[in-house]
């Protein structure tokens, strides 16, 4: 039984969708850590070190999830992004 309201999506249209949801994750994230450290500059300890250890300057939360958005760009948006593009490749 088919019903007008359940479409499928053709495939370039889904592998487009998916490779810009891939491709925003890491810059959202650093983006959001970016306005983290704005909103709560406190939080960012390089700015007034006084009393604080190595340890602590290195490892700050806004600072870490900036990092965390570009090493995910970096390290698994960017081979997951060639995945997709060889997979289309081929099914097309």
């Amino acid at each position: 039984m088919e019903t007008p309201f359940v479409q499928r999506l053709p495939v370039e249209t889904a592998s487009i969708g998916r490779a810009w949801i891939v491709s925003t994750i890491g810059p959202a994230v650093s983006a959001g850590g970016v306005i983290w450290a704005i909103l709560q500059p406190w939080r960012v300890t390089l700015l007034h070190p006084r009393g604080q250890g190595v340890w602590w300057l290195l490892v700050e939360s806004p600072l870490l999830v900036v990092v965390v958005g570009v090493v995910f760009s970096l390290v698994v948006a960017r081979p997951l992004l060639n995945d997709l593009e060889e997979h289309d490749a081929s099914a097309g």
